[in-house]
């Protein structure tokens, strides 16, 4: 790859993709990982050719519009784009590329630690040992429902939420699914398919969130679906925080409509709704879904192969626009 090209680093990526990085590029980093947003992005994206970002950084219309033209394509660290205005980008002639497929297995890991965190009580037992409340065994302390034959109600089933449905047969589960289309039997692997969402509801002892986020999408686990669901369910999210209604969930979790809930992605996030802070019967975690040196490193690498692609007059493997 020739060294002439450009490439304006947004984060502090793993240290193995900044190093590939600058082997390949004429690189701008950010060695203090500050939040590069809006005029700070549009005053350092003159002079390069590429940028590589990340979610945090939020290309709206008015920031793609105001990119230099030298700026030919994005390449975003992350599956999710919906922090790229895809349509402005489009229209500007920029290329987007993503990074589908390699944090899967890293993603459903967590949507499971999520689902055994919260309904065998992880975070009250956690701060039971850790203050010294702890006053021995006993028959009845902090009981939560099994997984074993119950329903697993997966709403996505792409490549996450295909590795969750791989996960709950694990531990003896019933999977059930809603998607925008049906799988074929080779990937269904005899989930049942529920042909709306709201039927899936109805099934759902334990909800694991795995689709995409999208405008039509944002408070999907509202009151009305909350509603439909078994009594005591357990609901998990490792996609997108504004799938959830935070007013709607907090409120199931004190009425006990649901027995608990476990998350690692927030609306507005890193800001997170304080009154989650109040509940015992919630367990969080920051956004580390694909948090494995593993993922992140596939991720980065993925990022870069679409970059190298494009600069080879090759059309990228994971472009969106």
């Amino acid at each position: 790859m020739p060294k002439d090209i450009n490439l304006l680093v947004t984060r502090q990526f793993p240290g193995d993709v900044l190093d590939r990085c600058e082997r390949d590029y004429s690189c701008t980093f950010n060695p203090d990982d500050a939040d590069w947003n809006g005029e700070g992005l549009l005053s350092r994206a003159d002079g390069h050719d590429a940028i590589l970002l990340s979610s945090n950084s939020k290309f709206t219309a008015q920031v793609i519009a105001e990119l230099p033209d030298s700026i030919k394509i994005l390449a975003t660290f992350s599956v999710g784009y919906e922090h790229i205005d895809v349509g402005a980008a489009n229209n500007k002639g920029l290329v987007v590329t993503n990074t589908p497929g390699v944090l899967s297995e890293a993603t459903a890991d967590i949507a499971f630690m999520l689902l055994l965190c919260a309904s065998r009580r992880a975070f009250e037992a956690d701060r039971m040992v850790r203050t010294g409340q702890w006053t021995g065994w006993t028959p009845t302390q902090l009981c939560g429902p099994g997984m074993q034959g119950k329903r697993l109600a997966i709403l996505g089933m792409g490549g996450i939420g295909r590795q969750v449905a791989q996960r709950g047969r694990a531990f003896g589960m019933t999977i059930h699914y809603h998607n925008r289309s049906r799988l074929p039997a080779d990937l269904e692997q005899g989930a049942v398919y529920h042909e709306t969402a709201d039927e899936l509801m109805k099934v759902a002892d334990f909800l694991s969130i795995n689709c995409p986020m999208s405008d039509e999408m944002v408070h999907f686990l509202n009151e009305d679906r909350i509603t439909l669901m078994p009594d005591g369910a357990i609901v998990v999210n490792s996609a997108r925080g504004g799938l959830v209604e935070d007013a709607a969930l907090i409120a199931a979790l004190k009425s006990g409509k649901l027995f608990a809930a476990g998350l690692d992605v927030f609306e507005g996030e890193p800001k997170v709704n304080p009154a989650y802070w109040e509940l015992d019967n919630v367990f969080m975690a920051p956004h580390i879904g694909s948090a494995t040196v593993e993922t992140r490193n596939a991720m980065g690498f993925t990022a870069l192969d679409n970059l190298d692609a494009f600069f080879a007059g090759e059309d990228p493997p994971n472009r969106l626009v």
